[in-house]
C-alpha cells in the first residue's frame, strides 16, 4: 500500500467519524425520513435538506410512496432510496460527500448522543462531564436556543430549517468545533 492509498483511507475514516451523525439508520435524518414515509408527509424530512434540494427530495418521495404499498422487499427497497437520497441531499447541503448510510451506531461521538438526549429532554445535564466548564456558558445559549425552536410545526419550512441550524450549531459546539457550522447557512437563510 503506498503513501497516497493509506492517507485516502486515513481521510476517509476522518470524514466518515465527522458525518456519522446524520447519516447512520438510526441518525436523526433517518429518523425524521422513516417518520417521513410512515406519516405521508415529506415535510418532516425536508427541513434536513436545502431549499435547492427540495424538488429531487419530494420527487423520490412521491415515487416511494406510490410503490411501497407493494409491501416486502419492494418496500424495503424503495424506502431505502429515499433515506438514501435524503442523507446525500442533506449532505451535498453541507458541501460534505456521502457514501451510503452507516450501521446504526458508526462513529457517534458521545458527546453527540448526549447533546440529542439533551434536546429529547429538555435539559443539557447529559453533557455535563463531557464539555469542558470553559464552554459550558456558550453550549447553554445554543442549547437554549435550540430549546426555544424546537416546537415547530413541521409544514413550516421556514421555521423547521431555522430550528435545524440551531440545532447543528448546538451539537456542533458540544462536539468541540468553536465556529459557526456554515455548511446549514441554508437553514440560517432560506428559513
Amino acid at each position: 500500500m503506498n503513501v497516497t492509498s493509506i492517507f485516502g483511507t486515513l481521510l476517509g475514516l476522518v470524514i466518515r467519524e465527522a458525518s456519522a451523525h446524520c447519516d447512520t439508520e438510526d441518525g436523526p435524518a433517518v429518523t425524521d425520513g422513516r417518520r417521513a414515509l410512515d406519516s405521508g408527509n415529506v415535510n418532516v424530512a425536508l427541513k434536513w435538506v436545502h431549499p435547492g434540494g427540495e424538488d429531487e427530495v419530494r420527487a423520490v418521495f412521491d415515487k416511494v410512496r406510490r410503490v411501497r404499498v407493494a409491501g416486502g422487499e419492494t418496500r424495503e427497497v424503495a424506502d431505502r432510496w429515499f433515506l438514501e437520497t435524503l442523507v446525500r441531499v442533506h449532505r451535498a447541503g453541507e458541501g460534505a460527500g456521502f457514501s451510503g448510510l452507516a450501521p446504526a451506531g458508526a462513529g457517534v461521538d458521545p458527546r453527540v448522543v448526549a447533546a440529542d438526549e439533551a434536546l429529547e429532554l429538555g435539559s443539557i445535564e447529559p453533557l455535563r462531564g463531557l464539555v469542558d466548564e470553559d464552554r459550558w456558558d456558550e453550549l447553554e445559549r445554543r442549547f437554549d436556543h435550540a430549546i426555544a425552536l424546537r416546537g415547530f410545526d413541521p409544514d413550516d419550512l421556514v421555521a423547521a430549517r431555522e430550528y435545524m441550524d440551531a440545532y447543528v450549531r448546538f451539537f456542533k459546539y458540544a462536539e468541540g468545533h468553536d465556529h459557526d457550522h456554515h455548511g446549514h447557512d441554508h437553514h440560517e437563510h432560506a428559513p
